[in-house]
């Protein structure tokens, strides 16, 4: 069930819309989103990879390029929580970052709406604990159904993707005019 409310999360982030419609993850899925930031538009690819131990090999492929980490657990689910260490240590060795002690995660405790908060089982100050114990990861409280907190939550996610950007690769696509079927540097420069 964490997984479903994974998926919904981020089809809540970048389709504006929850569904009760649902398809488990199986080994990853994908979406994209265009955001700005400081007048510039970036595109991002959030990957969903399966939780679950027989999908783990599959790591590797996926993992590797990212520029941040999204840790999601369900607030009513200690088994979920108690994987966080085992999802990030194994995100670190599949992902093999030049600098694994300084690459960013974000954590979200997601199904704060369930049962009104009645069924919930790790507390927001056992979350937030576990975060600063590795490094003060940033953490948000999520639904996924009621939308709250998914839109800053991504934004987070997005400015710490960027601190991962180099300043100096910037990458200007070659485009093509096709009313004469030339091609020319988007740049406008000649190198």
């Amino acid at each position: 069930m964490a997984s479903r409310r994974r998926v919904l999360l981020k089809g809540r982030y970048v389709n504006r819309k929850f569904s009760n419609q649902y398809k488990a993850t199986i080994g990853a899925d994908f979406l994209t989103k265009e955001v700005q930031f400081d007048d510039r538009i970036f595109t991002l690819q959030i990957w969903d990879t399966a939780g679950q131990e027989r999908f783990q090999s599959l790591g590797v492929a996926f993992y590797r390029g990212a520029d941040c980490c999204v840790l999601v657990y369900d607030v009513n689910v200690m088994k979920s929580f108690d994987n966080l260490s085992n999802w990030r240590e194994e995100f670190l060795i599949q992902a093999s970052p030049p600098d694994p002690e300084n690459f960013p995660f974000v954590v979200l405790g997601n199904k704060i709406d369930v049962d009104g908060g009645n069924s919930r089982v790790v507390s927001e100050k056992k979350a937030k604990a576990w975060c600063a114990s590795k490094g003060s990861i940033p953490y948000f409280e999520t639904s996924a159904k009621e939308g709250f907190n998914v839109d800053a939550a991504f934004e987070c996610i997005a400015k710490n993707a960027l601190k991962n950007e180099p300043e100096d690769e910037l990458y200007l696509p070659d485009t093509i005019d096709m009313a004469n079927g030339q091609q020319q540097r988007s740049s406008g420069c000649e190198c």
